[in-house]
């Protein structure tokens, strides 16, 4: 079997390594704890947490043992990294809420019990004593080399709190417990993260007089190296809730040529051999690549039933083929179609467009069509003669977002 090491720089997860050499010989001769904190800062995982989570699962399918650290304590401070401004402070109740959203997501990719991973909660941070602490492990951190992460130099200038400076002394206390407890030696993290990392990698070396390891996993990127997940409504998230099953399947459908392969080694376990080959398609293949990082993609996170529907629903759009029933759909009573309804007005219940000058922008554009006839103005009215096909109505908005309108 391949070093896990190995496996993640292969797949183009690594981005940056403490002490790689000495961490790859470690990984290739015995098994290895890790561990990736997530703070609770929505009630869902986003495809952006998607290369750590694939990350952790390659390690964990190589033998190694995965510590999910969810952020009870570090969450009701919030990470100052790549951010503008501080975070909202949440309640305890709002921080209890979303960590066991996440904890029902994680499942999906990581298997817990017995002689497999383990989950905690840092609630020990909300126990400690500032004096204690600030006594027995703050002269350890350097306030100068603090300032010169990336995570507070960004900050310096629109205003840093002394509330979101702790939290580099807080995650670095987080390894060097999990250290003692369950002998763990690597923090995974991503590349906003290396700051934090170091300080727990050097507080282990003060502390306890022992080595341990970091490792940041890259970004997830467009072909420019602007960050993915994002459409025009808003995050691309895991739960089927906030983003449909359809819509997540469309978002990987339609990334850009550029970035197909490079997902396809780091967003499935397809083999590397089978994905070299489709480093040669071309054109209409190119396409069928990208249907099959879609289809993967959401076959690991909202499983293979889901993502059959949605590839069909795809299918019955652009292929003429497959079955219109599992795209997203909007159930609209037939009274508030009956008198007819402005266009924009119908946009807005089908939650295609945030505002009304962004409606009749598209309109303006070309960019909206009913049942495949573009429509010309945004004073435009849809009544129930759209309806006629089993009273539903086909909306498009620009050349890859289709909605269904179902009276009721």
């Amino acid at each position: 079997m391949h070093n896990a090491y190995d496996v993640l720089k292969e797949r183009g997860f690594i981005a940056q390594c403490t002490h790689e050499d000495e961490l790859r010989e470690l990984m290739g001769r015995e098994k290895v704890t890790f561990y990736m904190g997530y703070d609770p800062t929505a009630d869902s995982l986003t495809a952006g947490h998607l290369l750590t989570l694939m990350a952790h699962a390659h390690l964990q399918k190589a033998g190694h043992r995965l510590i999910t650290l969810m952020g009870t304590g570090t969450g009701m401070i919030g990470d100052p990294s790549d951010r503008t401004e501080m975070r909202g402070i949440m309640t305890k109740e709002k921080v209890a809420h979303h960590i066991a959203c996440f904890k029902e997501q994680f499942a999906r990719f990581v298997k817990y019990g017995e002689n497999a991973a383990i989950m905690e909660e840092n609630d020990w941070l909300l126990d400690l004593r500032l004096v204690d602490f600030m006594r027995e492990y703050g002269i350890h951190f350097s306030v100068n080399k603090m300032l010169a992460a990336e995570c507070y130099k960004s900050r310096l200038e629109d205003g840093l709190t002394a509330f979101e400076f702790t939290y580099m002394l807080m995650q670095a206390y987080d390894f060097l417990h999990l250290y003692r407890k369950h002998n763990c030696a690597l923090q995974l993290g991503g590349t906003d993260q290396w700051g934090n990392i170091i300080a727990g990698v050097e507080l282990i070396r003060r502390v306890e007089g022992k080595q341990a390891y970091g490792l940041t996993v890259n970004l997830l990127t467009t072909g420019s190296g602007q960050k993915m997940g994002k459409t025009a409504k808003g995050a691309v998230w895991l739960s089927a809730e906030k983003t449909p099953p359809y819509e997540f399947y469309q978002y990987w459908r339609n990334v850009e040529d550029s970035v197909v392969v490079r997902n396809l080694k780091r967003l499935t376990f397809l083999p590397l051999e089978e994905i070299a080959e489709m480093a040669k398609w071309q054109g209409a293949e190119l396409n069928r690549a990208k249907d099959i990082l879609a289809y993967e993609i959401t076959k690991i996170v909202h499983g293979a039933d889901e993502a059959e529907k949605a590839q069909s629903a795809a299918k019955a759009l652009f292929a003429g083929g497959g079955d219109l029933e599992n795209m997203p759909t909007t159930e609209i009573p037939r009274a508030e179609i009956a008198a007819g309804i402005n266009v924009i007005e119908f946009l807005e219940k089908l939650s295609l467009i945030t505002s009304r000058g962004e409606g009749r922008r598209l309109i303006q554009q070309g960019g909206v069509k009913i049942n495949d006839a573009k429509i010309e103005s945004h004073e435009h009215t849809v009544n129930e003669s759209d309806f006629a096909n089993n009273n539903t109505a086909l909306v498009q908005k620009g050349k890859k977002i289709f909605h269904r309108a179902k009276l009721v």
